[in-house]
């Protein structure tokens, strides 16, 4: 059982390889959202406290593996199920301009072939349904894609159009 009081590990180093004794890793699952937050308290399944301390850079990714200094076992990323739509049509083409509307309105999008996958949102889902597509309630991994601006770690352009 987890001591509830002790102290958090501090998890400031990525690993490229798996610990070298299978199974001798905890496992943090993580949300999408929280996949990009590199600072702050968080849990393992086993309800162990960490505590992420990473620089700014590129989101953790499900598989990789956090280490410290202390000499303990490393930590594994997870991606944690979220509640999701997914949603399909019948024509590629109505599939192709809900991407393009979800896209507008800056909606974290999975994207896989003949279906979109997005956290569950009942007003977008309204909107989706009402464009004759259809939908599904899933309890999953999400995966979204990184965007256009994700090498830079950070939505900075202007919608403006640029004026010399």
């Amino acid at each position: 059982m987890i001591d509830p009081f002790c102290a958090p590990r501090v998890l400031s180093g990525r690993q490229l390889a798996a610990p070298a004794q299978a199974g001798s890793g905890l496992h943090l699952p993580l949300s999408a959202d929280e996949r990009t937050r590199l600072r702050g308290l968080r849990h393992c399944a086993t309800g162990q406290p960490v505590l992420l301390q990473r620089p700014r850079g590129e989101p953790l990714q499900p598989g990789e593996w956090l280490g410290a200094d202390d000499g303990l076992p490393p930590v594994q990323v997870e991606a944690a199920p979220e509640s999701l739509l997914l949603v399909r049509a019948s024509e590629p083409l109505a599939l192709l301009r809900a991407a393009y509307h979800l896209g507008n309105r800056h909606v974290a999008l999975e994207v896989r072939p003949g279906e979109l996958r997005l956290l569950d949102d009942p007003v977008l889902a309204d909107l989706l349904v009402q464009r004759g597509l259809e939908l599904e309630r899933r309890h999953e991994p999400f995966l979204p894609e990184g965007g256009a601006y994700a090498a830079h770690h950070g939505h900075s352009h202007s919608h403006h159009p640029h004026v010399p």
